[in-house]
């Protein structure tokens, strides 16, 4: 069959053009100078929640920025429809340098790492006395991923209705941790709430737990009850008609310029990410003794210099101790 007709000239067939005469690909990006500065504060199925000045406003990732991905907290540049409008979208062009990230994994053999909060200035880790029993172990892998990612560690102690805190307490006592002992009633009187509040204060703080500690309840204390429901309608643009805590959520702290990012209850902490010599560093009375360290020394063998440093009275034995425990999380599970 004939694909031209019988009178037919050059300019009927179709050619398809050489190399040399297709317009070559280039590497060169725009530097959109005019994108706006934007928060993100939630992620939900691609779509991202960012407030840009006082707007809330629906985006999503620009191809350009590739594999790379924004997580909550994360300071974007947006570009497109910045209206906050209903089935408005924006587009986030760029994702600027983090100042801290708190990093986990399934578990500790998994090699993917995921990204769950970007700057935040500390990590709540919050932990009942009781209902359920608690967890060292646990407390253990979040603090190592806290001074890994670069944030400061907050306890957070719940139910001391129902059991004392000074066991716990005594285990965690020469870290010199900040901790809120809070009890159910005092989360009712509001007498809890104010004392958690002075820990938060012009912080962005990610909140951590495992289910059944009080972590949701505690967050529905601090943020009002009129900000929740603004964020459940923006969050029925994206496809959800209110606000659960499968995903972390930012939220404005009432009356202060601090930030509250609710976490999803986890179940384990992976830490096959975490380089033990950047945990080091969350002990400055320890870190100088490294230096007559063996190359890639764990701090836990016979040859590290810390031993030495400890006996010359240069830190407390105590402090050893804790820091060889919280290394030692990355070889035990946590339930061991």
């Amino acid at each position: 069959m004939r694909r031209y007709g019988k009178h037919t000239d050059e300019d009927d067939i179709r050619t398809r053009p050489g190399r040399r005469n297709t317009r070559p690909r280039t590497n060169i990006r725009p530097k959109h100078e005019d994108a706006a500065e934007g928060l993100v504060l939630t992620v939900d199925r691609g779509r991202l929640t960012c407030l840009v000045e006082d707007r809330v406003v629906m985006a999503m990732k620009a191809r350009e920025l590739g594999r790379k991905a924004a997580v909550v907290g994360d300071r974007v540049a947006l570009v497109g429809d910045l209206s906050g409008k209903k089935d408005s979208l924006a587009r986030i062009v760029r994702i600027e340098e983090r100042t801290s990230v708190l990093r986990r994994t399934a578990d500790d053999d998994d090699p993917y790492e995921r990204v769950v909060v970007a700057n935040a200035d500390q990590l709540a880790v919050v932990t009942a006395l009781a209902d359920p029993e608690p967890r060292p172990r646990l407390i253990d892998r979040c603090l190592v991923a806290a001074y890994a990612g670069g944030l400061d560690p907050l306890l957070v102690l719940t139910k001391s209705d129902l059991a004392p805190p000074d066991k716990l307490l005594e285990l965690y006592g020469h870290l010199d941790i900040p901790y809120v002992v809070t009890s159910r009633e005092e989360l009712q009187d509001g007498t809890a709430v104010a004392r958690v509040r002075e820990q938060l204060d012009g912080k962005i703080t990610a909140f951590v737990g495992h289910s059944g500690v009080g972590k949701t309840t505690l967050v529905n204390a601090l943020v009002p009850q009129e900000q929740r429901r603004t964020t459940g309608h923006v969050n029925a643009v994206t496809g959800r008609g209110r606000h659960t805590t499968t995903s972390a959520l930012a939220l404005p702290l009432a009356g202060s310029d601090g930030w509250v990012i609710d976490t999803p209850g986890i179940r384990s902490f992976g830490l096959n990410h975490v380089d033990p010599s950047r945990v080091i560093h969350a002990f400055p009375d320890l870190d100088p003794g490294t230096e007559g360290c063996p190359r890639a020394c764990s701090h836990d063998e016979p040859d590290c210099a810390l031993d030495a440093w400890v006996a010359e009275g240069h830190a407390d034995p105590a402090r050893l101790y804790s820091l060889r425990r919280l290394l030692a999380t990355r070889e035990r599970k946590e339930g061991d």
